[in-house]
């Protein structure tokens, strides 16, 4: 299941804003920047009404696997997660989260994925 689009993130100002003002948690598969939205800069994407609830792009480089059918697995594997386990309540935090899969041969490990994302999320308190 994807991610509605209410909550995923696009444009090109957009993930320059996430590099240069967020803050960033390291792991060992990932690591992910988190910023304080800016709804000014989705107002082109004509996106004003949701533009300050919880929102996320996943990015996974060719570096970690050629095949795109291998990496939009890994995309679904982590939205899945996400999309069971964010409440309502953590839909309004006004976050902006970008996930960047570091390079390795972990992407057939699904278990060791979920779990240090699900750390990350903790460590980044998007999730309780």
């Amino acid at each position: 299941m994807a991610l509605p689009k209410d909550m995923r993130l696009k444009g090109h100002r957009t993930f320059n804003y996430i590099h240069k003002n967020s803050i960033k948690y390291h792991g060992k598969l990932m690591t992910f920047k988190v910023a304080r939205s800016n709804p000014e800069i989705l107002i082109s994407h004509k996106l004003k009404n949701n533009s300050n609830k919880f929102r996320i792009a996943i990015a996974i480089s060719k570096k970690v696997s050629k095949k795109a059918v291998d990496r939009n697995k890994i995309k679904r594997t982590l939205q899945e997660w996400l999309l069971k386990n964010i409440q309502k309540i953590n839909n309004h935090k006004p976050y902006w989260l970008l996930v960047n899969l570091k390079i390795g041969d972990f992407y057939n490990n699904k278990n060791r994925l979920l779990e240090e994302f699900q750390n990350l999320m903790f460590k980044s308190r998007l999730i309780k």
